[in-house]
């Protein structure tokens, strides 16, 4: 009897005390509606990705409700959206810049093909790849697939008038933000110092986006230790305290089995303890029913905004007692307006910082006409992704500091720490027929600087179907733009015949030559180069029957004018812009020809959008050896992929040719961030003509489809074509395959892959 007296008490006391814990948070909610007495209201945002969006949902619902919010600290999506609301951004504006953003750009890692320098689109179109190893120390790694650029030159727009703020209680709501110490292992609240570093440290996520260095601390995602950082808003000092938790809920056994799906789970699993005891001491906790969203679906950040504003409404019980009246409201606003900035100083001067002074003094001369002048975010955005689209450097940035009194515009530069040299790998799977596939692999090295600033070396080394091994050594001279550059190459590939559309021998073509050529590059987008090389060639049939086309041995010497432009937006599936060529060789000697002779090709392609995500487009080429009969390798070829789809590889030769496509390609969908990009769908109509005499020229058509998959190895595409007669093939690849991207001279210049 005397045991179950005691228990009785023991249970009274507890319901007691649970009732004395709901009574004081009772009374702090109660007090909400005087200004005067009201409890100081913290507000605690939690990480979460995209999902993170309907954090802006919360704010619309409690900005119309009149709830004041004194504080504010979030993690990662979290402290983006709260530093943001911190400097005064409407929930509205913040609705609206969701809405506009280009989220494929701004998370996307390495620079968009229009803004790589005429070198680095060489690089991208030879090995249509993400991937990039550095040689710096070792074979390396860049520390995270998305170094951040976009997104931090987004976060220097939106908080450009805060720059010179040191203290983040300065802003018109104290503001922290939680990044996680990456050697120390433990959080680190970033309370002062440059508030777009600070947003750009708690968001970035182990592995996906590079971490940041503040005051000598390696920072990445806050997530990782505090993402509901309840204790934060409180030691700020707030009275009542409101947590929104937008993480996505650990997983099922279903829903670990993918990729995205497995490792959202493992970043549930190291955060759940933490999250647990934020949200032990919120007094309330908004949790919005976001359905099937991931962290990774920011193209639905409206519906996600959406979903954020019904999950406050949800608590409104709740919350409708924090609500000011109409004067109260009118006076919290006024006050916070007041500590607002909206005027940007005029930098009397560039200061570049991260770079040794010989690359800053380069950098400041080209951003040398935003010193006295209002700074213009469009124009400062262009130039600095220009000079990170030269390949040195992994993320630049601005801001204004005050330097002895005066405001300078600071450019912050980060190099890349895994090199240079830098590789760029290769794999090319392609398949030539039903059983005849070919596969190569290799990569591209280059170096900076060895012999003259921006001298460039680039090493080639291909092996598999097709070899190469190349080297050119580029210097630039001056600032003019001329540039010299002499090279060297050893390849070998093979070409098949074809009679009566059988497929009848095969030979293989070996080149070795030495060349030089001289050139101006003009921006980012065009080339001419003039040259000469000499070598030599062989020519030998390897399967089949050498009497449609003699073995053929002996001396290369040819002159060459190559102009290039390419306006296009992409390497791969360009949506708009066009892309030209064109090249004029003498050949003054050739194996299998008996004299010398002129030859020129030209080509062309153009894109144009159609609708969000179609997009047009038609391309072609054309040669001609001016009556003359050239040597057996120099003879142009129709047939393949994009090249008369329908029909072998090299089926057609001849001395001229013709070539004309166009078609429409749409976007089907993405694959997930990690595993790479977008697929497309395409069909196009295409034909032509290759011939020795006119009298002989035979058109053929046909029409072809393929999808097309994104992939970090290059496109992964899967086709096929169909022309008059029931000619028809299947063709896939991986690796290079460009609409419309035959490169003119091709044939010649082996050194460029």
């Amino acid at each position: 009897m005397h045991r179950k007296s005691l228990a009785i008490l023991l249970f009274s006391a507890a319901l007691c005390s649970i009732g004395a814990t709901n009574m004081a948070a009772q009374e702090k909610i109660n007090s909400g509606n005087s200004s005067a007495d009201r409890p100081k209201i913290g507000l605690v945002l939690s990480g979460g990705g995209a999902r993170g969006m309907a954090h802006i949902g919360v704010l619309e619902w409690l900005e119309e409700h009149r709830i004041p919010i004194d504080y504010v600290a979030g993690t990662s999506m979290g402290g983006v959206v709260g530093g943001l609301y911190a400097t005064g951004m409407t929930p509205t504006r913040m609705r609206h810049l969701v809405a506009t953003l280009d989220w494929d750009k701004l998370l996307s890692g390495p620079p968009s093909y229009d803004e790589l320098s005429f070198r680095r689109k060489e690089d991208r179109r030879a090995y249509p790849t993400t991937i990039e190893f550095g040689l710096r120390g070792g074979l390396r790694l860049p520390r995270g697939i998305n170094p951040g650029h976009y997104v931090g030159l987004t976060f220097d727009r939106l908080t450009l008038p805060y720059s010179t703020v040191r203290n983040f209680d300065d802003l018109p709501i104290p503001f922290r933000c939680v990044a996680t110490d990456m050697i120390a292992a433990e959080p680190v609240v970033l309370k002062d110092g440059s508030l777009t570093q600070a947003l750009r440290a708690t968001m970035a996520i182990p592995g996906i986006f590079t971490p940041t260095e503040i005051d000598s601390r390696v920072l990445a995602d806050g997530g990782l230790l505090d993402n509901i950082p309840s204790d934060v808003v409180k030691a700020m000092g707030a009275d009542l305290i409101i947590a929104v938790n937008v993480g996505t809920p650990l997983g099922t056994r279903e829903t670990i089995q993918t990729l995205p799906g497995l490792l959202t789970q493992v970043i549930g699993v190291t955060t759940i303890e933490n999250e647990r005891r934020g949200l032990r001491l919120a007094d309330i906790v908004v949790t919005p029913d976001l359905g099937g969203y991931t962290s990774f679906d920011f193209e639905a950040g409206t519906e996600i905004v959406d979903l954020g504003y019904k999950g406050a409404a949800v608590h409104s019980a709740e919350l409708r007692r924090l609500s000011l009246d109409d004067a109260a409201w009118q006076e919290h606003l006024a006050a916070r307006n007041a500590r607002r900035r909206t005027t940007i100083p005029v930098p009397i001067g560039i200061a570049v910082t991260g770079v040794p002074e010989e690359r800053a003094e380069e950098i400041r001369h080209k951003l040398n006409e935003n010193a006295g002048r209002p700074v213009n975010p469009d124009r400062l955005d262009r130039q600095l992704n220009d000079i990170r689209g030269g390949g040195r450097y992994e993320s630049l940035g601005y801001d204004i500091v005050q330097l002895e009194g005066e405001p300078w515009l600071r450019i912050r530069v980060r190099e890349k720490t895994y090199g240079p040299p830098f590789i760029i790998p290769l794999v090319q799977l392609q398949s030539r027929a039903a059983a005849d596939v070919t596969f190569s692999a290799g990569f591209r090295l280059t170096n900076y600087d060895l012999g003259g600033r921006n001298a460039e070396v680039r090493l080639d080394a291909i092996i598999g179907s097709n070899n190469l091994l190349a080297v050119e050594y580029y210097r630039p001279l001056r600032q003019t733009g001329f540039f010299v550059a002499p090279r060297a190459f050893y390849s070998s590939d093979r070409t098949d015949l074809y009679q009566d559309a059988i497929r009848v021998a095969q030979y293989l073509v070996r080149q070795a030559a030495m060349g030089a050529d001289v050139g101006y590059i003009f921006g980012r987008n065009s080339q001419l180069r003039a040259g000469y090389q000499l070598g030599t060639q062989n020519a030998q049939v390897s399967v089949g029957s050498s009497s449609l086309l003699p073995n053929v041995e002996g001396t290369l010497s040819a002159a060459s004018v190559r102009f290039v432009y390419d306006g296009q937006n992409s390497v791969v599936v360009p949506t708009r812009g066009v892309r030209t060529t064109a090249n004029a060789f003498w050949y003054l000697k050739s194996p299998g020809a008996s004299e010398a002779y002129p030859q020129a090709e030209a080509g062309a392609s153009g894109f144009h959008s159609a609708g969000k995500k179609g997009a047009l487009f038609a391309y072609g080429s054309g040669g001609t050896t001016f009556n003359r009969t050239p040597g057996p390798v120099q003879q142009f070829t129709l047939g393949g992929p994009l090249r008369l789809s329908a029909y072998g590889l090299t089926q057609f030769r001849g001395s001229n040719y013709g070539f004309v496509a166009a078609g429409y390609r749409h976007r089907l969908g993405s694959l997930p961030t990690l595993l790479g990009g977008k697929v497309y769908a395409a069909a196009w109509y295409e034909g032509g003509s290759a011939f020795f005499r006119r009298s002989d020229a035979q058109y053929r058509d046909d029409v072809a489809g393929a999808f097309v998959i994104e992939t970090l190895l290059g496109p992964l595409t899967f086709g096929g074509a169909w022309g008059k007669g029931g000619t028809g093939k299947i063709f896939f690849s991986l690796g290079r395959f460009f609409w419309g991207q035959h490169e003119a001279g091709s044939q010649l210049e082996a050194s460029y892959p």
